[in-house]
């Protein structure tokens, strides 16, 4: 168990059920370590959520708070650094910190007590029993820059499995933007709702603005239906009219 708060009032709770609405039906099932490694026949992907407290603002004047780092995927999709671990062949830590240095470039210590949670994913055809285990590890802002500069600089997998490191914009802009839009991204499996509920838990953002937040990307969603209906006229193949 991660030492962290948990939180249990109903503006939480009605928070938790707009993420998972807008997760696309996904199975958020909570299992503990020991649950998870006996599952027969599943398969275990470990990731973890590296953040850091920041007194930085954005145009000098709003303040950012936390840095919190997610990358972009080679499948276009937004999810945490990580990847797929065999418990038969080494622990869940050493997988993951396996997975670390291929993708950020960097050694990174985590241990059985970063460990969140662990949920069944969303079913696939490719991996229909997968079993995700979320891990959170605080380090200091300096440290968190060295992890972007060797994610680009020095990771094998920088420019293939991973496009590019990014950092979750916690603020609201004058116009609505930031983390509303932020989250209105596809995330891969269960990232969106690992994001959500661990800002809920280490108290990163105020119940009300991440609910603020949920709603207006929804309704970003919907005119993004809207925007790629619109151009999906642009790629319209020509007729051969010869």
């Amino acid at each position: 168990m991660h030492p962290i708060c948990e939180l249990n009032t109903a503006k939480c709770m009605k928070i938790q059920e707009v993420a998972e609405h807008s997760a696309d039906g996904m199975a958020n099932e909570q299992l503990s370590r020991a649950e998870a490694l006996a599952c027969s026949g599943c398969r275990h992907a470990c990731h973890v959520m590296l953040y850091s407290d920041t007194k930085s603002l954005l145009f000098g004047r709003t303040p950012i708070n936390h840095i919190i780092l997610m990358q972009m995927r080679f499948d276009g999709l937004l999810g945490f650094p990580g990847g797929f671990v065999n418990p038969s062949q080494e622990s869940l830590e050493a997988g993951l910190c396996r997975e670390l240095q291929e993708e950020l470039g960097v050694a990174l210590s985590i241990s059985e007590d970063d460990h969140l949670d662990a949920r069944h994913a969303p079913g696939t055809a490719s991996c229909p029993r997968l079993i995700t285990h979320f891990y959170v590890k605080k380090l200091k802002e300096e440290q968190i820059k060295e992890v972007e500069q060797a994610a680009v600089s020095t990771a094998r997998d920088h420019g293939q499995e991973v496009l590019g490191m990014v950092r979750v914009p916690l603020y609201t802009t004058k116009s609505g933007g930031g983390l509303s839009s932020f989250l209105s991204h596809t995330f891969i499996a269960n990232a969106r709702t690992q994001l959500i509920d661990t800002l809920l838990r280490l108290h990163l953002l105020a119940p009300e603005d991440l609910h603020k937040a949920l709603k207006n990307s929804l309704k970003t969603n919907t005119q993004s239906a809207v925007d790629l209906k619109a151009t999906l006229a642009l790629a319209k193949p020509e007729r051969d009219h010869s």
